[in-house]
C-alpha cells in the first residue's frame, strides 16, 4: 500500500509539473512583446557585419549615401535572378553615392564565397551568422530589400523579387542627388 501511494504522489507531481510547463509556455507566448515592425520613415537600425574579405561594415558609416540593403540566401531563386541586375546598376550608381549591402542569412562562408565567385558579384556581401540583423529588420520572406536614404531613414521595404525596371528606379530613388531639398 505504501508503494502504491508513493507512486500515485510521484505521478501527481509529474502531471502537475507538466501542466505548469504548458500553462507557462502559453502565457509567455501570449504576453511576450512583439518586435517592433520597421516602417517607411523610421531610422534604419544600425548594425555591424563582416564581409567576405573580413572587412567590418557599420550601416551608420554609410550616412550620406543611399543604401540598397538586400537580404538573401544562395538557395533563393528570385535572389539569383536579381543579383546580375543589382550588380549591373551598382556599377552605374556607386560613383553617385549608392551602396549595395547584400546580407546573407547565416550560410557558411564557403557556400557564400562560391556563390559570389560564380555570379561575379562586386558589391559587399555580408553574412548575418546569428540572424540578429534579420530579426531586427523583421525579414521574411527572402528576398527583402530595404531602401535607406542618405539621412539613414527607411524609404521603402520591398519583399519578393524585383524587376530590372524596379531595381533601377529604387536605386535612383535613394541617390544622394535625388534627396537634396
Amino acid at each position: 500500500m505504501d508503494k502504491k501511494k508513493r507512486r500515485r504522489v510521484v505521478r501527481f507531481v509529474i502531471l502537475l509539473l507538466l501542466f505548469s510547463a504548458i500553462v507557462f509556455t502559453i502565457y509567455t507566448g501570449l504576453t511576450k512583446e512583439k518586435a517592433e515592425v520597421l516602417q517607411v520613415g523610421d531610422v534604419a537600425p544600425d548594425f555591424v557585419l563582416i564581409d567576405m574579405d573580413g572587412v567590418e561594415h557599420r550601416l551608420s558609416d554609410y550616412r550620406g549615401q543611399g543604401v540598397f540593403l538586400n537580404f538573401w540566401g544562395t538557395w533563393c531563386k528570385p535572389c539569383e535572378r536579381e543579383f546580375p541586375i543589382i550588380n549591373r546598376y551598382y556599377q552605374v550608381y556607386k560613383t553617385q553615392g549608392l551602396q549595395v549591402l547584400a546580407v546573407n542569412i547565416a550560410e557558411s562562408d564557403f557556400v557564400v564565397q562560391n556563390y559570389i565567385d560564380r555570379k561575379g558579384l562586386t558589391f559587399p556581401v555580408l553574412i548575418d551568422k546569428s540572424k540578429s540583423v534579420m530579426g531586427t529588420y523583421n525579414i521574411n520572406p527572402l528576398p527583402t530589400t530595404v531602401l535607406i536614404n542618405p539621412e539613414g531613414k527607411i524609404e521603402n521595404i520591398i519583399t519578393g523579387e524585383m524587376s530590372e525596371t524596379a531595381i533601377r528606379s529604387y536605386m535612383e530613388q535613394i541617390l544622394p542627388s535625388k534627396n537634396l531639398n
